[in-house]
């Protein structure tokens, strides 16, 4: 009998004013479809790799002050994304093909906000985050994976024993 894969770690960025955290906390069942990632790369880790059960920690980008805000988890695996078929969306892709869909999206879910809002200067002090994939240099993929004493860090600094540690 096969193990079951590894619970794996993710950073998800929104910008604040578009998908913030307190969106996603007051949505229904405290769960959204991410959609509109339109990065080959983000993407590959959409539909491959992210699966139910992994961690996801909440970073607001593009704001006064740029940091982890809340944990969520992955609730349902890849989809298609169905922005890419409409016309009047943004992230409307008029080579995505139903039959051979481009792009792909995860629900995710809510567990708790960080007592402590972590920065990106709170991060990038820390040295035991110094390879953390979100404090290199010209690293600006929304979705990136996140080891599991990143992860542990991450929750420690923030003050988090919550829901999906």
């Amino acid at each position: 009998m096969s193990k079951p894969p590894a619970r794996r770690f993710w950073l998800f960025k929104s910008e604040e004013d578009v998908f913030s955290w307190a969106d996603l906390w007051k949505a229904p069942r405290r769960t959204t479809f991410w959609d509109g990632i339109r990065n080959y790369q983000a993407r590959n880790f959409l539909r491959d790799d992210l699966a139910p059960g992994d961690g996801v920690l909440y970073y607001h980008s593009r704001c006064p002050v740029v940091g982890i805000a809340g944990v969520a988890q992955v609730s349902k695996a890849a989809s298609p994304d169905p922005m890419q078929f409409d016309a009047d969306s943004k992230y409307f892709d008029p080579k995505s093909d139903p039959a051979d869909p481009r792009w792909f999206g995860v629900h995710i879910q809510a567990q708790g906000a960080l007592p402590t809002y972590l920065s990106l200067e709170a991060l990038k002090a820390n040295p035991k985050l110094k390879e953390m994939a979100l404090v290199q240099r010209g690293q600006r993929l929304s979705i990136q994976p996140v080891t599991p004493a990143e992860w542990r860090e991450v929750l420690r600094m923030g003050g988090y024993d919550g829901p999906g540690a």
